[in-house]
Formats: structure tokens, sequence, C-alpha cells
């Protein structure tokens, strides 16, 4: 199984948090900086999953999501984004168009092994 995890948060200090995180779990990271990554590294990498900041300037999130939406091959990629708690909106929009968790910003950053492994490896619910 590939364990790429492609990452579209561009402020440097927060993604070496989520690398830090994630590389003792055995993931390898490939940073998306820009929107014409996005489709570039969706297509080229073949990740296990995409953790997308909803809030980054540099990626519009909307987009990415679309342009994930609109290849096939790609509507079944897990996708983990956070937000900001508030942003009600966002959070609506964001599972609209697939995402498949969405937490707050220090949710995020308080769990984020976690909430990786949940996405890529998730429990069967069990059935009472």
């Amino acid at each position: 199984m590939n364990n790429t995890i492609l990452v579209a948060v561009t402020d440097i200090f927060f993604y070496t948090k989520v690398r830090d995180a994630l590389r003792p779990q055995g993931y390898t990271l490939e940073r998306i900086r820009n929107q014409e990554e996005v489709a570039e590294k969706t297509a080229s990498v073949q990740p296990a999953a995409l953790i997308l900041n909803m809030n980054d300037l540099a990626v519009d999130a909307f987009k990415a999501l679309e342009t994930i939406q609109s290849n096939s091959a790609l509507r079944s990629l897990p996708i983990l984004a956070f937000a900001n708690h508030e942003e009600v909106d966002t959070w609506r929009r964001a599972k609209e168009l697939g995402v498949t968790k969405i937490v707050s910003r220090n949710e995020f950053s308080a769990r984020t092994k976690d909430l990786v492994e949940e996405l890529i490896h998730p429990q069967p619910t069990r059935q009472s």
C-alpha cells in the first residue's frame, strides 16, 4: 500500500508539525504548495490520503476539492481537512465536496497522527 500523504498546508511551521507527527509512523509526505500542484500531485503520486487546510491562502481548498471530485479515480481518496471551528459554511461546503473528515485546527494539531490513522485504517463500526 502507498503510504504517501499529500499535505496542502503552506505554513512551513505547521507543515513541520504534521511531518514530525507522521514520518515516525512510516508515512511519506508530499507537500502541495499551490493550486497547480493539486491536480499534478494527486494524479502522479496515487496518495493514501490528502490533508487539506481549508483556510490556506495559497491553495484554494474548494477548487482543490472540485479538482479531486472531477477525477473518478480520486473520488474515494480519504481527505482530512481542518478549518476554524466557527466557519460553519466552510465545514458544510467541505462535506458537500467530499471531505471525509473535517476538524478544528486545534483538534488537528493535537491529534494529527490519530486522525490520519482513523482516516486510512477506519475501524468497522459495531452493530448492536
